[in-house]
């Protein structure tokens, strides 16, 4: 299980330092970038697994991944004494967490940045980056959509942690809403169109499972909490609602309908055994919808409206990049726990 290590003024982070194969998942502690980083993470390190969020000062909160004069100081002094006995291997994601590998790898370690960090790709060992961005290179790896811990495990476990949801109706629909993003807007039109075509999915009756996410406007996260009124199944849009369902909603579902506007959403929700459906994948633009297009011609998915999708194979690509960076810079196997 990955340790999560918030940087805060004053925090040693001490505990930090290697004593084993330790990979660091260094992110800004957004969610996307955050899950992406531990994920991959604990492919590689397993119980070596430590995940920092940090935050840059200025200068560098605008000029990241770019390093100046001074740059080791740029996440406190906290990071910049644990850089002093750096891991065996530091992962970021995003554009605050590039300069951190950056000054990482500097210190000795090995590192892999995800995402495209506009930057020439050669200052970090590997970089992993969706098919759906333009960037290459020969320490470029590329993978479908994003890098999460969705596997037969984590499913398992997300039905152990939300039993109920299982002694709902079936079939179960989980349906994974976002929000407007730069690519695309989500709005009541959508939504009432997305809810009415959940009538033509196959079978009768079933429950509901209605989540939010925290892009979701307000007006709609409203729409969800009157539409589960009417039938069973439940409405989670925010921590007023208690524990995020997610994982069991994914654990426990019959068949998933989002929103094309997240590809971390859908990447997960491809990540199971059951159908997935998109709805209205015409409303958004840019890497959103070149990574739906790439989808619905693999068959994974299928529009809303239309017959099931050709394959409900699961799509996982964490562990796959995971070894393939294992054997690019030879590093050892995932530690395990004893237990």
């Amino acid at each position: 299980m990955i340790t999560h290590v918030e940087q805060t003024p004053g925090q040693t982070l001490d505990s930090m330092h290697p004593r084993r194969f330790e990979a660091w998942a260094l992110s800004d502690g957004r969610a996307g970038n955050a899950r992406q980083a531990e994920a991959l993470a604990a492919a590689l390190a397993g119980t070596g697994a430590r995940s920092l969020h940090l935050g840059p000062h200025a200068p560098w909160r605008w000029l990241a991944p770019r390093r100046l004069p001074g740059s080791d100081a740029a996440f406190g002094h906290a990071f910049a004494r644990a850089l002093r006995a750096p891991p065996a291997l530091a992962i970021g994601c995003g554009r605050q967490a590039a300069l951190a590998t950056r000054l990482a790898r500097a210190h000795g370690a090995r590192v892999v940045q995800i995402l495209d960090p506009r930057l020439d790709p050669l200052h970090w060992d590997v970089v992993v980056v969706p098919e759906h961005d333009a960037l290459r290179g020969r320490n470029v790896v590329t993978l479908l959509g994003s890098l999460h811990p969705v596997d037969d495990a984590w499913l398992a476990a997300g039905r152990a942690a939300f039993p109920a949801i299982g002694q709902l109706p079936g079939p179960l629909t989980a349906v994974l809403l976002g929000g407007d993003s730069r690519h695309g807007r989500f709005d009541m039109a959508m939504l009432d169109a997305l809810l009415s075509r959940l009538d033509a999915l196959p079978g009768d009756g079933g429950s509901l499972l209605l989540l939010a996410s925290r892009r979701t406007p307000d007006a709609i996260r409203a729409a969800l909490h009157a539409r589960a009124g009417t039938a069973p199944g439940l409405a989670w849009t925010g921590d007023a609602d208690g524990p995020n369902p997610y994982a069991g909603a994914l654990g426990w579902a019959d068949r998933i309908v989002c929103s094309p506007d997240s590809v971390n959403m859908l990447s997960e929700a491809c990540a199971t055994h059951v159908p997935v459906w998109v709805a209205d994948p015409g409303s958004v633009g840019g890497r959103p919808r070149r990574f739906v297009d790439a989808l619905l011609a693999r068959g994974r998915i299928a529009v809303l409206g239309n017959p099931p999708p050709a394959s409900v194979s699961p799509l996982r690509e964490t562990a796959r990049v995971a070894a393939e960076i294992r054997a690019r810079l030879g590093l050892p196997p995932a530690q395990v726990s004893a237990a």
